[in-house]
């Protein structure tokens, strides 16, 4: 009989509906009587037996096959290694000597490798029949770091990393000396640390100039001060460049630094955190454990002039006394309290009468945590702007 044909499908061609005698025609994964889905059924179970007991026969080959098995050292092959010796990446597989390849933990093995301070990522790989692959890729050290006399190195991330001073000779490494990177502190502390580092040395030599090449040492204590010891003509000034424009108060502090040091010979520290005022801080020249505090200037005394040097005068139980110095265009006027901001920066450290054995006006000086590390010799003494810095 005729086959019948339905509506033309996508394609224009009609479909047939019905086969022969006007029966529809059934898939053939569907058969019609029940001896046919039997023996399908049945079929699709001994195909899956054979794929299952193949796949058996062969792992139970690749275990049990000495062609497999991790002969020795030598098998462990290694790339990217120049900090990180074979002799400190070979006990991670120490396990793994003698043992069949497929059952080594490639996941595990990587992370092991990557706890190893110098290695920041690491790739491992089997390759048949008998081979493990290994590639890392190491730290960049960015700055030496110091804790008491050992001098270390550090990555962007603030991981510390060691080696031995004749090999950083050999590495000719040209970095500032770091304080304030902590082994103890955690990991995201020092990270934060390093990204301050690495603002204020990108922001210094966006200009072109390679204004970095002239810092030596950086105070990292405090993470929203970049505490910098910048070296002139055979002293060391304490710089506080604050977390930001960096390269503006650079400008500004070589732009006077000739002229501050003129003026005041044994100014030791420059805090330029402020738009409107520097503060100097003087050191005296004596040792002393913690630095006297200054009391509020009077106005005669803001007002003598700035060319002369700020002489300490007996104080008390014989602290030197700073005069107070104002910087700027505008007339100089008496020094007021700290504002906001310079509190939120720098911590006062009062001093009550009965430990200066004489009654005084109120007032607060701050000693950088730097200074207990770069110039503990010295005794610093704060004189503050009150109408705006130089050029500020």
């Amino acid at each position: 009989m005729p086959l019948e044909f339905d509506d033309p499908d996508e394609d224009g061609v009609p479909r047939p509906t019905a086969g022969r005698f006007g029966a529809p025609k059934r898939p053939w994964w569907r058969p019609e009587s029940t001896v046919g889905r039997v023996f399908l059924t049945a079929g699709a179970v001994l195909l899956l037996g054979a794929f299952t007991t193949a796949g058996l026969m062969l792992k139970h080959y690749l275990e049990r096959d000495a062609r497999f098995r991790i002969a020795g050292t030598e098998n462990i092959q290694a790339t990217g290694l120049t900090e990180v010796s074979r002799a400190e990446m070979l006990p991670v597989f120490g396990e793994d000597i003698g043992r069949n390849i497929f059952f080594v933990s490639l996941s595990e093995r990587r992370r092991q490798l990557e706890q190893i301070p110098w290695i920041e990522r690491a790739t491992v790989m089997r390759l048949l029949p008998d081979q493990i692959r290994v590639a890392v890729v190491e730290r960049q050290p960015v700055a030496f770091t110091r804790h008491g006399q050992q001098i270390g190195l550090v990555d962007a991330s603030g991981v510390l990393l060691a080696m031995a001073p004749a090999t950083m000779a050999k590495r000719h490494y040209s970095f500032p000396v770091l304080t304030g990177i902590d082994p103890g502190d955690p990991a995201g502390s020092r990270q934060a640390r390093m990204a301050l580092y690495l603002r204020l040395m990108t922001d210094l030599d966006s200009d072109g100039k390679h204004n970095s090449e002239q810092i030596s040492e950086i105070d990292l204590t405090d993470p929203e001060d970049a505490r910098v010891l910048m070296p002139e003509q055979g002293a060391d000034i304490l710089a506080h460049f604050g977390e930001d424009h960096f390269l503006e108060r650079y400008r500004r502090y070589k732009a006077h630094i000739a002229e501050w040091r003129q003026q005041y010979p044994n100014l030791a520290a420059v805090d330029l955190r402020y738009d409107s005022q520097v503060v100097l801080e003087m050191a005296s020249g004596k040792e002393a454990s913690e630095p006297s505090v200054s009391d509020a200037a009077s106005p005669s005394a803001a007002t003598q002039a700035a060319g002369n040097t700020a002489a300490p005068s007996a104080h008390g139980n014989g602290a030197a006394k700073p005069s107070a110095r104002a910087f700027g265009s505008g007339a100089p006027t008496a020094r007021k309290n700290k504002s906001a901001q310079d509190k939120k920066h720098a911590a006062p450290a009062k001093r009550t009468a009965a430990q200066n054995g004489t009654r005084r006006n109120s007032a607060t000086i701050s000693r950088p945590a730097a200074a207990n590390t770069l110039r503990s010799k010295d005794r610093l003494l704060r004189i503050q702007d009150a109408t705006g810095a130089q050029g500020g």
